[in-house]
C-alpha cells in the first residue's frame, strides 16, 4: 500500500516562498503522474501542478494550472520517491490546504479528470497574509 505524506506548509506574508514535499512509501513505480492540488475555505479543490513520473526525471513533462505559472515549479527527487513544489510570490489567494496525490492511469497530466488520482496525502496547510 502506498502512503504520501506531505510536509513544508507553513504561514508566510504575501512576496514570501515556501517549498512542500510530498514523500511517497510502498510500491511507487505503479504510479504515471504525481501533482498537487489545494482547497480553500468555501472553494472547490483545484488542480495546482502535475508531474509525469513515469519516465525520466531530468524532462518530465508537467502542467501547471494557470494561477500559478511562472510562480510554482514541480519537481522529482532523485529517487523518484519525493515531490517538491516550490512556490514562490505567493498570494493571499493561494491560501489553502494543499493535497498531494497520484495517479497510476495514463493520460494523467490533467486537471479535468481528478478521479484518475486514487492516493491522496493528508494535506499541508499554506496560509499568505497580506
Amino acid at each position: 500500500q502506498v502512503q504520501l505524506v506531505e510536509s513544508g506548509g507553513g504561514s508566510v506574508q504575501a512576496g514570501g516562498s515556501l517549498r512542500l514535499s510530498c514523500a511517497a512509501s510502498g510500491y511507487i513505480f505503479m504510479f504515471s503522474c504525481m501533482g498537487w492540488f489545494r482547497e480553500a475555505p468555501g472553494k472547490e479543490r483545484e488542480g495546482v501542478a502535475i508531474v509525469y513520473t513515469g519516465g525520466g526525471i531530468d524532462d518530465a513533462d508537467t502542467n501547471y494550472a494557470d494561477s500559478v505559472k511562472d510562480r510554482f515549479t514541480i519537481s522529482q527527487g532523485n529517487a523518484k520517491n519525493t515531490v517538491y513544489l516550490q512556490m514562490n510570490s505567493l498570494k493571499p489567494e493561494d491560501t489553502a490546504m494543499y493535497y498531494c496525490a497520484a495517479s497510476p492511469r495514463g493520460n494523467c497530466l490533467r486537471f479535468d479528470a481528478e478521479s484518475i488520482y486514487t492516493t491522496w496525502g493528508q494535506g499541508t496547510q499554506v496560509t499568505v497574509s497580506s
